[in-house]
């Protein structure tokens, strides 16, 4: 299970403001709620006060007749409409702004499945897990989900977006502070039935967690050119950190257990058995292939819901996670 970096609290209920953003919508936030907070006592102080006076004094009392008065009906009908309308604009102003991307923001395509978050960089890099962004320059996420709706949320840069099947949404942000920071799915989004044995795979929504990295402009052109990768790690490692990252182990377990997929544990140099009845050898041409083309040879006895990661992992990625399976005895 991933561990999110902690959420700095910088006022009574919200989080440390770290994005240009934030100061419009905490704002609109301070107003709205110091507003209803006004509204809640002129009307609840004086209707403590009705209460008492008005009360009943003795059994059989009957309540005068009070005629209605066409003055206050019109008063405390005018008053809140008008507050209601400087509401909707003070609530408007920071969504057209979160909405609207300045020219020349650098875009990345955030892709939500079950249960991790990856994310593909204007040069093809794609990174799992992490979003790793420049300080001080607008970016623009492009949101899409291969399965159900999820939602995109980080708190310090008060930003929240659903990732939907089937269609685009966007949103953007520009941080103003170097450090890490959590990304969290807010909408239910489903557990695995059963979780594996292994804690530090997600299991469900609540480890729907990512991780996004503020860097300076240097370090974040430096990162891009090597595409995150850590080419003096044995390449069985950095396939481990991506059997990892990319949410592998949900559906195919290293231990030998039963799950949505085939194990792992002693793949590689066995015979598996395929849905049209014919057999084929485990090696790492048949590896590449269920990696880039899961739909090619379906295992017998498993549906056929892998996606597809062409396009989102490099051929030296491909190389580590074959590396990797390779050492599964």
């Amino acid at each position: 299970m991933m561990t999110a970096p902690k959420i700095d609290i910088d006022s009574f209920w919200l989080p440390k403001a770290t994005s240009t953003l934030a100061g419009q919508v905490d704002s609109a936030w301070n107003i709205v709620l110091y507003t209803c907070i006004v509204f809640f006592l002129l009307l609840m102080v004086p209707t403590g006060y009705f209460l008492m006076k008005y009360r009943r004094k003795k059994e059989g009392e009957v309540t005068s007749a009070i005629d209605h008065s066409t003055t206050i009906e019109v008063v405390w009908t005018t008053i809140p409409l008008g507050v209601l309308v400087v509401l909707f604009f003070v609530g408007l102003t920071p969504w057209v702004s979160a909405k609207v991307a300045p020219a020349g923001a650098l875009e990345i395509n955030v892709t939500a499945k079950k249960w991790n978050w990856s994310f593909q960089y204007p040069d093809g890099t794609v990174s799992a897990g992490k979003l790793i962004v420049p300080k001080g320059k607008p970016v623009k996420l492009t949101l899409s989900s291969v399965d159900v709706i999820h939602s995109f949320y980080v708190p310090e840069f008060r930003i929240k977006q659903d990732a939907v099947p089937g269609l685009y949404t966007s949103l953007w942000f520009e941080a103003t502070e170097i450090k890490d920071l959590t990304v969290l799915c807010t909408e239910y989004c489903g557990n695995a039935d059963p979780c594996p044995k292994d804690e530090s795979i997600p299991c469900g929504h609540s480890d729907m967690l990512a991780t996004v990295s503020v860097l300076d402009e240097t370090k974040f052109k430096e990162w891009l050119e090597t595409g995150g990768e850590d080419k003096s790690t044995p390449p069985a490692e950095r396939g481990k950190a991506l059997f990892a990252s990319w949410g592998c182990a949900t559906c195919h377990s290293l231990d030998g257990s039963k799950a949505t997929g085939p194990t792992m544990k002693g793949l590689f140099g066995r015979k598996e058995e395929l849905a049209d009845g014919s057999t084929v050898s485990v090696d790492e041409n048949y590896l590449r292939e269920s990696i880039l083309v899961p739909t090619a040879k379906q295992v017998k006895g498993f549906p056929l819901v892998m996606p597809t990661f062409q396009g989102q992992l490099k051929p030296s990625q491909v190389d580590a996670l074959i590396a990797f399976l390779k050492e599964q005895k």
